[in-house]
């Protein structure tokens, strides 16, 4: 079982926008969308001295406690345990849209074509992560501010930056979501995201939501097995005798 995490460099991000291109171009995403961004802090001249403006590097947080997985009624979007990604099963979701209003980090976007929420999953979708490669992201990084690996794994990159160096998460006012992105050290801006508010319908749809959709699947589930026993047992066309038809012996058929 893995737990896939990303530990961030605030300190030597660039604002050069590579990951945010690499991520665009390696998933897909439509124009006018984003799945990863770069928060920066405004400068303050009012003391007569320059500061220096902080570049954040983020994305999905891929939550230990994902406000999404809890305001999804139909469980489309679920963390799987085997990886700790936070996904969307698009055959599952009824596009009520609630995952994207309690969201504190604006992670997510609905498909302008799809009509489903999209977001980052670490490059799994695209198939890197199965390839062995890195998030698109974090191969792209020319400063490498980003690193990408298992923190199950002791011997992991993630892990020893964990334990050799001091980390911060950005959260929620209200919930601390648990995100599995930490940035190292102190990083800025700490106060964007939002408070979570789940929709006031979300309890009721879930309620009446999350049976339908269990039904759904366990009919579709008896409907496949029903087709299989009626193939198996059904004798092989090619070993039956075959009565052309009427169109058939118009054409000419044996």
């Amino acid at each position: 079982m893995k737990k896939y995490a990303m530990v961030v460099d605030s300190s030597v991000c660039i604002d050069c926008k590579g990951c945010m291109v690499s991520c665009k171009v390696q998933n897909n995403v439509p124009n006018g969308y984003w799945r990863n961004w770069i928060k920066h802090t405004t400068p303050d001249f009012s003391r007569g001295k320059l500061t220096r403006t902080h570049f954040q590097p983020g994305g999905c947080m891929q939550c230990d406690v994902p406000t999404c997985v809890q305001a999804c009624p139909s469980g489309a979007t679920f963390k799987d345990a085997q990886t700790g990604i936070v996904h969307v099963n698009e055959a599952l979701c009824i596009g009520c849209g609630n995952c994207i209003r309690s969201c504190p980090y604006g992670a997510r976007f609905r498909h302008p074509e799809r009509r489903v929420p999209n977001k980052c999953d670490f490059c799994f979708s695209s198939g890197r992560l199965d390839r062995g490669l890195l998030p698109a992201c974090v191969d792209t990084c020319p400063t490498k501010a980003r690193v990408f690996g298992d923190l199950n794994d002791s011997e992991s990159e993630v892990s020893r930056l964990l334990r050799d160096r001091p980390a911060v998460r950005v959260t929620s006012r209200n919930i601390d979501t648990q995100p599995n992105m930490y940035y190292l050290t102190a990083t800025e801006p700490a106060d964007w995201p939002t408070d979570v508010e789940f929709p006031a319908a979300y309890a009721s749809m879930a309620s009446l939501v999350n049976p339908v959709v269990k039904v759904a699947v366990g009919l579709s589930a008896l409907g496949v097995a029903a087709m299989w026993v009626k193939q198996a047992f059904a004798p092989d066309p090619d070993e039956t005798d075959h009565e052309p038809s009427a169109t058939e012996q118009d054409r000419g058929a044996p």
